[in-house]
């Protein structure tokens, strides 16, 4: 079976292809923004262009315009391809990216907006808690392990003054996705975002309902 994995929820934009766990092609591209723009000529890109009987695509958290782009792509290909289309966690994957030489337990700290940083402690690819969404004093807290990777991971290790922490800055990356176990995956594409949105109910006063 083959597989498209696709990764919007960052900075980075990537895509790759496998053959069940065998990665066959994949590029990933450090934007910034620009996502919408380069993310289905990249899938255009791979062999076959992109074709896959199963589309896997990240959930978030992270950015509230790549995770819809990215959901958005994986829907329309898995209608056009009668393709199963499945979900992943963002920080999950970030963790994974860490298992050099093995798997271990990490902290993941990225990016997550209004000064807060998306914060989750793992044991190998599994959650020990909850995502949390948290100022960067209230991130010191909540970080466990030795190890932190993420785009903020230098930041947050910054706070220990012992230097007891080793910081990797990794970014979600498409082609780690074959280090997924089958559980992880979920049918539910609800975005993750991880905290509320920034837009607000404009809220109508009594008696000034439009008719």
């Amino acid at each position: 079976m083959r597989i498209l994995a696709i990764e919007t929820a960052s900075e980075a934009c990537s895509v790759a292809l496998f053959d069940e766990k065998r990665l066959i092609a994949n590029t990933h591209a450090e934007l910034g923004r620009g996502h919408a723009e380069r993310l289905i000529p990249m899938i255009a890109d791979l062999p076959g262009k992109g074709r896959a009987e199963r589309i896997i695509v990240s959930l978030g958290p992270g950015s509230f315009t790549g995770v819809r782009i990215g959901i958005a792509a994986a829907r329309a290909l898995g209608v056009a391809w009668s393709a199963q289309v499945l979900g992943y966690s963002t920080l999950a994957l970030v963790a994974m990216r860490a298992w050099q030489p093995s798997p271990r337990d990490v902290t993941v700290c990225m990016n997550g907006g209004h000064g807060e940083w998306f914060v989750q402690n793992f044991n190998g690819s599994k959650a020990q808690d909850e995502l949390r969404s948290l100022s960067p004093d209230a991130a010191k807290l909540a970080c466990c392990h030795d190890v932190i990777v993420g785009n903020r991971a230098d930041a947050l290790a910054a706070f220990f003054s012992d230097e007891s922490k080793t910081a990797l800055n990794l970014l979600p990356d498409a082609s780690k996705t074959n280090l997924f176990c089958e559980d992880q995956f979920t049918t539910n594409l609800t975005p993750i975002y991880g905290r509320a949105p920034d837009a607000k109910p404009l809220a109508i006063p009594l008696g000034k309902e439009r008719a």
